[in-house]
């Protein structure tokens, strides 16, 4: 009995003297693409946000079916396009890399995008993203976001134009 609690207590100071891969960090390389990739969209620089991502990059939007890279620049473009200003809340954001039980590759983001459309109107929208990297690259993105708000301006501000449009053909 005596040599099996031995047995036990050395298999016990084995195991706890491994190292255990880290799965957790506030800063990695992944996690600095992501940053860059956020300032690219920020600046409108959409060569440089694109630079992030694998050229098969599958974009989920609010869905469960995927959109290609081209698709989702053309949607941002149109997008920040009504926009005087836009961009995310760096004071309160929050990011994190995670290795899950996969040995998969993601960064979280959480943050509040604000912006000022061209007619006035100010929006601050929470957003999350989950991020899935492999050699460097993006290969997945989640974006889930309440485009409520945003719909709803985007609509007025349509309806505004067109307005507009019909007030000048009619003199």
């Amino acid at each position: 009995m005596k040599n099996l609690f031995i047995l036990v207590l050395v298999a016990l100071a084995i195991y706890s003297c491994q190292e255990h891969q880290q799965k957790y960090f506030a800063e990695s390389d992944e996690t600095k693409s992501l940053e860059a990739g956020i300032a690219a969209y920020e600046s409108g620089d959409w060569q440089t946000w694109r630079s992030h991502f694998a050229d098969t990059a599958k974009i989920y939007v609010n869905s469960k079916e995927p959109i290609t890279l081209d698709a989702r620049a053309e949607e941002l473009k149109a997008m920040t396009g009504a926009f005087s200003s836009y961009g995310f809340d760096k004071e309160k954001d929050h990011m994190e890399m995670v290795i899950d039980k996969n040995d998969e590759t993601w960064v979280y983001y959480w943050a509040t995008h604000n912006g000022s459309m061209a007619n006035g109107t100010k929006l601050s929208i929470p957003v999350h993203l989950a991020v899935q990297f492999k050699d460097g690259k993006i290969t997945e993105e989640h974006i889930y976001f309440d485009g409520t708000e945003m719909n709803a301006a985007l609509s007025a501000m349509q309806a505004e134009a067109t307005e507009e449009t019909e007030v000048t053909e009619e003199q």
